[in-house]
């Protein structure tokens, strides 16, 4: 596998257009991880299935958000993308969240090309009963270990997002 930070730029971020890594498939119990360290995707545990991801999930090559990880995305497909893939994405929002006191806002995208749903999907607006169970999950998930750690603080637009992923960019960039 390759690095995907060595071959992957953030993408074009202004024009709302982002590449994205999928670490962690819709509806999978497993923690994946890219081991920056080791260029590698990493099994860091199993949760328990009622935790499933409601969707795709990944990162931003060529970012760091502020508890030290690249920024993470939440990929929105119909179906199941697998661990590895990268694609083009539009950014569409992103949902501010804490994590254990530190920021880990989420960039939420759908693919740039998506013929099957005819690029329907525009804004969080479009997508209603996703974006209810999207807060629930990330609301609740660390309950039965850490109850209370995690906090959604609200959803942002697209310039939000950018402004977000700018930053990220900013601190890759000094690291």
């Amino acid at each position: 596998m390759a690095d995907f930070n060595q071959i992957l730029t953030p993408g074009d971020v202004d024009g709302g257009v982002v590449n994205v890594v999928v670490e962690i498939p819709a509806g999978s119990s497993h923690k994946i991880e890219w081991n920056r360290d080791l260029a590698v995707m990493q099994l860091d545990r199993v949760e328990p299935a009622v935790f499933a991801k409601p969707c795709n999930y990944g990162f931003i090559p060529q970012t760091l958000d502020e508890d030290g990880d690249e920024l993470d995305a939440l990929i929105i497909t119909d179906e199941p993308l697998p661990t590895g893939v990268f694609l083009e994405a539009t950014v569409i929002g992103v949902m501010k969240f804490e994590d254990g006191g530190e920021v880990d806002d989420k960039i939420v995208v759908v693919p740039t090309d998506d013929r099957n749903t005819g690029n329907r999907i525009q804004s969080l607006d479009d997508i209603p009963q996703l974006i209810k169970q999207i807060d629930f999950h990330f609301s609740h998930y660390k309950d039965l270990k850490k109850p209370g750690t995690t906090v959604v603080k609200g959803w942002g637009d697209p310039e939000e997002a950018k402004a977000v992923i700018h930053e990220a960019i900013e601190r890759w960039n000094k690291k």
